[in-house]
């Protein structure tokens, strides 16, 4: 318990120094890039993979974690899947840390969308009740719910690989009451498919291009990060035109009439 104490005890002390230090003064823009989380150290300790398990949990799991990165973060964690694996040092010899770090994902993810089920099934009503704030807004709660509604179980493997809405879908599951078994077959699924393509793709894809091309991704890492944001949002913002468009025509109809 001591122990873990100054551990949490150094991390504040390190985002304090971070803060008051000039070229190394902590910005909150550092929370969106994935890097930050993988690289942080505390003490000369790598405590990336814990941070990493946590922000996949929060971000599957509790509805203020929407804004943390998701996809970015599970590619990047297969670029440096043997730097965020060296503090296990337990592990034995010859293991693979791409799939280790994989299935440590998947299991976070898991575990995220089953706390978002038992929240929503437990106090999630009362979210259509609270005013927006900073890290709440309802709509992104009605729209997980049409998509939900729209795609039905479906929605908890779709959902993974959707920002945003991965975070309010097991919410809106445990509201609706979806069965529990059913929803933690889906929710099992879904995880390790959306850990091991993204993480596996992210590891493969940067040993291709270091090996056959003589191209290090990691001093790509911006571009990358922009990418995958694109096209990972790319269906919301289709949707929302869409959306847009049906109810501009439909006003316009009314007008008509």
């Amino acid at each position: 318990m001591k122990e873990q104490f100054n551990i949490f005890q150094n991390i504040k002390l390190n985002f304090l120094l971070q803060a008051v230090e000039g070229e190394e003064k902590f910005r909150f823009s550092k929370l969106f890039n994935p890097e930050f989380y993988i690289n942080y150290e505390v003490g000369g300790v790598s405590i990336g993979i814990w941070l990493v398990l946590f922000i996949v949990f929060a971000e599957t799991g509790l509805f203020v974690g929407f804004f943390l990165p998701g996809d970015s973060l599970l590619f990047l964690s297969g670029i440096y899947c043997e730097k965020l694996a060296e503090p296990l040092t337990f592990l034995p010899e010859g293991y693979q840390p791409v799939f280790l770090i994989a299935g440590l994902i998947a299991i976070a993810g898991i575990i995220g969308n089953a706390f978002g089920y038992w929240f929503g099934a437990t106090y999630g009503k009362g979210l259509y009740n609270r005013n927006d704030n900073f890290v709440f807004k309802k709509k992104y709660l009605y729209q997980s719910e049409d998509f939900f509604q729209k795609h039905g179980a479906k929605a908890i493997i779709i959902a993974r690989f959707l920002p945003i809405v991965r975070t309010f879908v097991p919410i809106i599951a445990g509201i609706v009451h979806m069965k529990k078994s059913k929803f933690m077959l889906y929710n099992i699924l879904s995880s390790f498919l959306w850990s091991f393509i993204l993480v596996c793709s992210g590891h493969y894809l940067y040993q291709i291009c270091l090996e056959q091309f003589n191209i290090d991704l990691k001093h790509y890492i911006e571009y990358i990060i922009l990418t995958l944001i694109l096209i990972t949002t790319l269906p919301l913002v289709m949707k929302a035109i869409k959306s847009r468009k049906l109810k501009n025509e439909s006003n316009k109809m009314d007008d008509e009439l």
